[in-house]
């Protein structure tokens, strides 16, 4: 087995045990079911005593070979692998860890950050958990409906489902810990480095790209534009900066054009020379 596909199965393996602490020590306890397998799983641990694990596993299972069957070997053995792991690591942590909170807010808070961090990181490992991403893949293949509404469907099912068995309250609370887990996987997926992404349309712009380049040690790309009012041809500049540098980058423009139009917003896990140069 090579390294690479080792230390995808370590990431893969500390994911899904996070992922089995938030249902552990904040979700279950505190019947916070934030939609998926896992919010089923709590609402029929309540309803019939059944385990949470063995019933994510009885639900996953038959989800993930039938996905198999009819879509193919999307998935794989990894996604295999981590409902096997967060189902049993579930169980056989229950008796170990202790409930950490029983306010029902801080429990859909934390909950949703762990969660979201353990999910986040079995997909940066080319992993899912399976569950709802593979009922919204299957909708998708049968019905055409798209992916995330499919998941949002199917989320919003199970958290109404919980509100009838708990409360209304407690889906709610449910509906705050869904949002963070959903923050908390893009945080892991897009990283917490966030550059700027910075649009500049000027008549000066040679003289504006001579400065970047020069005494901001930045790449700019030039991309050709037209102007939608008076039909002319204008250039526009693409800069990839820090967040630092945007006070000076702004101060640079101004001092050069005070009429230049600048577009600055928030860019993600950005890869190459000056930045991230890791790909994977």
């Amino acid at each position: 087995m090579r390294k690479e596909t080792v230390y995808d199965y370590i990431g893969i393996t500390i994911g899904s045990i996070l992922t089995a602490m938030s249902l552990v020590m904040f979700l279950v306890p505190n019947k916070i079911a934030a939609g998926g397998v896992s919010g089923i799983a709590t609402v029929l641990f309540y309803i019939f005593n059944w385990p949470v694990g063995l019933t994510m596993l009885a639900i996953n299972i038959p989800l993930f070979f039938t996905g198999v069957r009819v879509l193919g070997v999307t998935f794989g053995i990894r996604t295999l692998y981590s409902i096997l792991v967060l189902s049993l690591a579930t169980d056989y942590l229950s008796p170990y860890l202790k409930t950490l909170t029983h306010d029902p807010l801080l429990a859909a808070i934390y909950g949703g950050v762990f969660a979201g961090v353990g999910l986040g990181i079995v997909f940066k490992f080319k992993a899912t958990t399976g569950g709802t991403d593979l009922v919204a893949r299957l909708l998708n293949h049968y019905f055409g409906f798209s992916i995330g509404k499919g998941l949002l469907m199917i989320d919003f099912l199970v958290i109404t489902f919980a509100g009838v068995v708990f409360s209304a309250e407690l889906a709610l609370y449910a509906l705050i810990g869904l949002f963070i887990t959903s923050k908390a996987i893009d945080l892991v997926q897009e990283g917490f480095n966030i550059s700027k992404g910075t649009f500049i349309i000027s008549d000066h712009g040679a003289k504006i790209k001579k400065e970047i380049l020069d005494n901001m040690d930045r790449g700019v790309t030039v991309l050709k534009g037209k102007g939608g009012f008076t039909d002319a041809d204008k250039e526009v500049l693409l800069c990839i900066i820090s967040r630092a540098e945007v006070a000076r980058l702004k101060g640079l423009v101004y001092d050069i054009d005070q009429e230049a139009f600048v577009i600055i917003t928030d860019v993600h896990e950005v890869l190459g020379e000056g930045f991230n140069e890791n790909m994977l």
